[in-house]
């Protein structure tokens, strides 16, 4: 994670979009326009990090006095979560109060840090960066947000000072995230999961503020800080937390999706489901407090279909009812983590998925393309977590999205594989 910070108005957004390549923050010339954290996965140089653009300082005459103390908790923060901090300043302006102030706290970080002078549009400007060295810092870089000029060689330095990522968890332990909206009882599954209290329950949302990794059996839990509607991130830690709930589904092997059985799906539970889907994860959605659902026989089944009918993008995962304050329900879980383990993770060999590829492509031909037969050569199993088939074709672009589909549905039934993402990609073959 790569975090810029400084005090406001010093061109922190605009230089998040320069990096990134495209517009992605709101930038306006005035102080405060960032009100929340907002972040983006880049790739640079091979590796691959999270740029974070911190903002939400509102410095007019009724928060005056709350400036400093914001400052030093998002510095905190970053200096906690960051794996590299860009402190970026006006170059116009020159050095201030506030920019001495920052130094001071970046000063006792363990971890690098480039102070940066920005709004260097000018070769005439370039002698203002050398004002900044009076705040006792060893190196000043010079960039213009705004126009790219310092920009690239800002970002191969922030590269080459990155840490090589590593993976904490050994290979034999599965890796499961607990993620979900704040207050499901995240916390509480996890507890009953482990048959004692591990973690800290509270019926206040947002208890949880970073992702706890708990080693058990042949698992490696991390339950996670809930992921709350963008508008309602108001303080900087809690969107630290997301972007650690994030970064957790990302580690994890499987993902156990918690909704709250009395609530039903929300907006929210369809939006932390798609970031589990869009990065491949093996799923169980968990409805949890199932004790307080006043419910029949037939309840459970109509529920089910209502969550698929929420988020069809996740139809194959299993739906598990359980009680976490209770513990009705909680023991089906590591079972049906093992089972969706296997699958994601199952290697099929190659002369299999060819028999497979002509016995469907026999049953249903796909359309022609431009007057010409669409012919299939080849697949190959291409990895796992999630499963991924690459399949040879004459022409790929003359494969419609609905015959992909096709493809994919008879595959997971074909292979077995009916509780787990499968990625299929198409390859040019003569």
């Amino acid at each position: 994670m790569v975090a810029i910070v400084g005090r406001p108005n010093v061109g922190k957004s605009t230089l998040f979009n320069r990096i990134l390549g495209r517009r992605k923050a709101l930038t306006q010339d005035e102080p405060g326009v960032t009100r929340d954290l907002n972040y983006a996965e880049c790739e640079e140089g091979g590796k691959g990090f999270i740029l974070v653009d911190t903002g939400g300082f509102e410095p007019d005459e009724a928060m005056r006095d709350e400036v400093a103390r914001k400052v030093r908790e998002q510095l905190h923060l970053a200096m906690e979560e960051a794996d590299l901090i860009v402190h970026l300043m006006d170059g116009r302006r020159g050095p201030t109060p506030q920019d001495k102030e920052i130094v001071d706290v970046l000063r006792r970080v363990d971890k690098p840090v480039l102070h940066v002078a920005n709004k260097i549009d000018t070769a005439g400007l370039l002698p203002h960066k050398d004002e900044f060295y009076s705040l006792g810092v060893s190196e000043v870089w010079a960039v213009s947000a705004e126009h790219g000029l310092g920009v690239a060689e800002l970002v191969d330095r922030i590269v080459s000072l990155l840490p090589e990522s590593t993976e904490e968890p050994p290979d034999e332990l599965i890796r499961v995230a607990i993620v979900g909206r704040p207050n499901v009882g995240k916390s509480s599954l996890l507890n009953s999961i482990l048959g004692k209290p591990r973690t800290i329950v509270s019926p206040v949302a947002g208890t949880t503020r970073d992702a706890i990794d708990t080693p058990f059996e042949k698992y490696l839990f991390v339950d996670t800080a809930g992921i709350r509607k963008k508008q309602r991130i108001s303080r900087r830690i809690e969107i630290y937390s997301v972007l650690s709930a994030i970064k957790s589904i990302e580690r994890a092997d499987v993902v156990l999706l918690v909704i709250d059985g009395s609530r039903g799906v929300t907006t929210q539970d369809e939006k932390i489901a798609g970031l589990v889907e869009e990065r491949g994860r093996a799923c169980c959605i968990v409805v949890n407090k199932w004790d307080i659902v006043d419910k029949d026989h037939s309840v459970a089944a109509r529920y089910k279909e209502a969550v698929y009918q929420k988020m069809p993008f996740l139809s194959y995962a299993p739906v598990v009812f359980v009680s976490a304050l209770t513990g009705r329900g909680v023991k089906r879980i590591p079972s049906t983590i093992d089972r969706l383990y296997e699958e994601a993770t199952r290697r099929i060999r190659t002369g299999e998925l060819n028999r497979l590829l002509k016995e469907v492509v026999s049953a249903h031909r796909p359309p022609v393309w431009r007057g010409r037969e669409v012919k299939f050569y080849y697949i190959t199993q291409t990895g796992v977590l999630p499963v991924r088939f690459t399949a040879f074709v004459n022409y790929p672009q003359g494969v419609p999205p609905s015959y992909r589909r096709y493809l994919v549905g008879r595959f997971r039934h074909g292979l077995g594989l009916k509780s787990v993402p499968i990625r299929f990609s198409l390859r040019r073959r003569h």
